[in-house]
């Protein structure tokens, strides 16, 4: 049976069911990364939108309460839809077993509950649009007291973010446990893959962190309900307390989603420099450095939100901090490429736009986190910017990285490079089109969130607007040419490793068989291996 392709088994159920009922990681991994694409391409064309009406002052397409809607749609499901369950949930679950030399997660189960999960949290955002007062139009993070007193169907669309929250946390126990328990003989903590460090630092701020935000979505409820004065100051509530509570949770979130993907670029970066990653130890303990810290930022938030001067200072300070382990991977990467031998191939053209697009995202950041410029450009332009930098610059953008990496061994199947890379180059230059004219916005005073604008911005958002199109179709080229490889019949590579890659999952057939290994391997040597220095082992 250890044989047969994950794709081609054949069990007690047939059709869709032998999948949506299936306990086998990689089969889990395609149902998520199905949802994920569709979620996505929704949430984008919300943007498109967006962008859209902002072409010109004053009424371009919708109205002031659907653009309201629309961006409040675009940012639930763009980070509790694609970000936060990205890169985790989709290779996280096809690779950390294969990785780590395992047959499958510790818990298939609750695998699978995981994507139950995440289905239902999406069904009732889905649910959400249509009954109550109409769409949600409160913006991704439900601030209070507006999202107390509008007549919108709040309490269902924050049940639903709380719903994917267990999701969140399943997955997170899921990894931590197979992390420390099913890593195969010889494989020590430090000759783990650097994606798998990328996971583990993630899995616990899953674990720890997401709670906070469950306990947080349930006090709205409670409080819409039965009129309990948490939050609300007209009931003697304290919407600070709500900032504190959301952040709390929602800044490590951004760690979620980009610690996995900087794992991601350890990854890639080795292959294709045909060489072993610089500084291994260093990389490996930053994302656990990443991980703690991120707990202690949130507060810069809040810097003019009326918290105190001291608490201010100190935020200020743990946000400089924080840029300290970010730096050394940067370093660390760029010290693997110097000198090597590069085989630039698609997946590498994304990693080295990563760091670029992620470096300035990172440093705009120091400019928020410094007290006297955030009071100046908070809740301008300059902080979409920024995020959008961060985020789809950096977890987006790898993303589609990842899919291009493994995209062979998942499927054993080849896609056009050269389409891949004429995908990249639009899709880079749509986005910088499409975000540095917000960073200019933002710094003369262009407010975020608003429907309409003084006429002195709108040579920026006329730019703006033009790159989302050719963001957007650099986004379709390369969507549409993984999906013409994945339906092509004639194209068929059961080569192992196409790229020359030196982690485990390189040295099983592709598609990977179901159970992974036919034997369990023994490492020999480490963290990255050739196949000569792995021995298989009976398994028992």
């Amino acid at each position: 049976m250890d044989n047969v392709s994950y794709l081609d088994y054949k069990g007690k159920h047939k059709g869709l069911l032998a999948w949506v009922l299936s306990t086998d990681h990689k089969r889990i991994a395609i149902l998520y990364l199905v949802s994920l694409i569709i979620f996505f391409l929704v949430a984008m064309t919300f943007g498109f939108l967006m962008r859209l009406e902002m072409l010109t002052p004053g009424k371009t397409i919708i109205d002031p309460q659907t653009y309201n809607a629309l961006f409040t749609l675009h940012g639930v499901i763009m980070i509790f839809l694609f970000i936060i369950p990205g890169i985790p949930a989709v290779f996280g679950n096809f690779f950390l077993p294969i990785m780590l030399g395992a047959k499958d997660v510790s818990f298939p189960r609750l695998n699978l509950l995981s994507w139950y999960f995440y289905i239902f949290g999406a069904a009732l955002v889905l649910l959400s649009l249509f009954t109550g007062g109409g769409p949600i139009d409160t913006g991704w993070t439900f601030y209070v007291p507006y999202s107390l007193r509008t007549q919108a169907n709040v309490s269902l669309a924050v049940f639903a973010a709380f719903v994917l929250g267990f999701s969140s946390i399943l997955t997170g126990l899921n990894f931590i446990v197979t992390i420390h328990r099913m890593r195969c003989p010889g494989m020590g903590w430090f000759k783990m893959p650097l994606f798998a460090w990328g996971l583990y630092s993630t899995s616990w701020i899953q674990v720890l962190a997401t709670p906070v935000i469950g306990i947080t979505l349930l006090l709205i409820i409670l409080e819409r309900f039965f009129g309990v004065g948490i939050f609300d100051p007209a009931l003697g509530g304290d919407p600070l307390l709500y900032q504190h509570l959301f952040w709390i949770y929602s800044h490590p979130a951004v760690y979620i989603m980009i610690l996995p993907a900087m794992g991601l670029v350890s990854e890639i970066i080795p292959t294709f420099s045909k060489k072993d990653i610089f500084g291994y130890g260093p990389i490996a303990m930053s994302s656990l450095a990443i991980a703690f810290v991120g707990y202690l930022v949130w507060g810069h938030h809040m810097f003019s939100s009326g918290i105190s001067d001291t608490s201010r200072a100190i935020f200020s300070f743990l946000t400089f901090v924080v840029a300290i382990p970010t730096g050394i991977k940067v370093f660390n990467w760029v010290a693997t490429m110097y000198k090597a031998s590069i085989d630039a191939r698609a997946p590498f053209w994304f990693v080295v736009a990563f760091i670029i697009i992620f470096s300035i995202g990172g440093l705009t950041g120091l400019v928020l986190g410094s007290l006297n410029t955030d009071i100046h450009l908070t809740d301008t332009y300059f902080v979409v910017a920024h995020f959008h930098y961060v985020m789809f610059g950096g977890m987006g953008l790898l993303f589609f990285a990842g899919l291009h990496y493994w995209f062979p061994k998942m499927f054993a199947k080849m896609y056009n490079e050269k389409i891949a890379k004429v995908g990249i180059v639009t899709f880079v230059l749509g986005f910088n089109g499409l975000y540095f004219p917000m960073f200019i916005m933002g710094y003369l005073g262009m407010p975020r969130r608003y429907y309409d604008y003084l006429p002195q911005y709108q040579i920026y958002h006329i730019i703006s607007t033009i790159g989302s199109w050719v963001l957007i179709l650099g986004i379709l080229i390369l969507v549409i040419n993984l999906l013409k490889a994945l339906l092509s019949k004639s194209n068929n590579t059961t080569e192992l490793n196409p790229w020359g890659g030196t982690t485990l999952e390189w040295t099983v057939p592709s598609p990977p068989p179901l159970e992974n290994f036919d034997v369990i391997p023994t490492v020999t040597n480490g963290p990255y291996y050739r196949p000569n220095l792995i021995k298989p082992e009976k398994s028992h």
